[in-house]
């Protein structure tokens, strides 16, 4: 057994050829690789000693696929818990989307169920087999764990555009928690119904400051707009008559 676990590390440490083996996939193979020792130990162990082990073996396999579909659920659960710890499409520490629209950071990962801690403190448990098949959002996988926030902001017509991009640039720049680098933008969107429509683009250090920082963002352009004479307008509908009733069908 210790030779094993020694070769699974070497195989572990050369990345180049061994994907699948890593170090966070080896208690999985270390597992496999104790049972088929321990099972062919008693194996060998039976011979020595002239027991037939045929029929403990037919008696096995009988046992074995009875507990097979009475617990089918747990160990479809166990096969996609080994999957995800192989497979890695998250980790503990991570923050997730599930498309039933859980989001939350990663806890602890195990090999019947994973939980995630939400923004409220609360703990949801989904079942490795759900979370297998389940589209995930990563926010902290990628090439960093900076996540980009997007804030859409309407401004009336006939505002000055590019007063409106210098003020938005200069809030994300005053404002602490967001990162310099990747830089800040503002783009230009659409010609709305009541408003020209405007999406600030800004970078934070990890995605649980998403919340916060979006708030203090939107309260500081408020502000700013407000000393700017930016008009943040709201929509409204015109009624033109063409025509009005007489004043007899009025009474009528």
């Amino acid at each position: 057994m210790r030779a094993a676990r020694i070769v699974l590390e070497l195989i572990a440490n050369n990345r180049g050829r061994f994907d699948l083996v890593q170090e966070r996939t080896i208690p999985v193979f270390s597992m496999v690789m104790k049972t088929l020792l321990v099972g062919l130990g008693a194996y060998i162990f039976m011979l020595i000693w002239g027991i037939n082990p045929t029929a403990w073996l037919a008696s096995a396999g009988v046992i074995g696929i009875a507990v097979g579909f009475a617990a089918k659920d747990t160990l479809a659960n166990l096969f996609s818990g080994i999957s995800i710890i192989a497979d890695a499409p998250y980790k503990i520490g991570d923050y997730i989307v599930l498309d039933t629209g859980e989001r939350g950071e990663v806890t602890q990962l195990g090999m019947r169920s994973t939980r995630l801690l939400t923004r409220d403190d609360v703990e949801v448990t989904i079942p490795n087999a759900v979370i297998a098949n389940a589209k995930i959002i990563n926010e902290s996988g990628g090439p960093w764990v900076k996540h980009r926030i997007r804030v859409p902001v309407g401004v009336a017509y006939g505002s000055d555009v590019d007063q409106v991009c210098s003020v938005l640039e200069q809030v994300t720049e005053d404002h602490p928690k967001v990162v310099k680098q990747p830089s800040p933008r503002v783009r230009m969107r659409a010609f709305g119904t009541s408003s020209l429509d405007f999406e600030l683009l800004a970078w934070i250090d990890h995605p649980k400051f998403r919340g916060l920082i979006r708030h203090d963002l939107l309260r500081n352009i408020y502000k700013n707009f407000k000393k700017n004479g930016i008009e943040i307008p709201f929509p409204q509908t015109d009624i033109h008559l063409r025509s009005m009733p007489e004043q007899d069908d009025l009474r009528e």
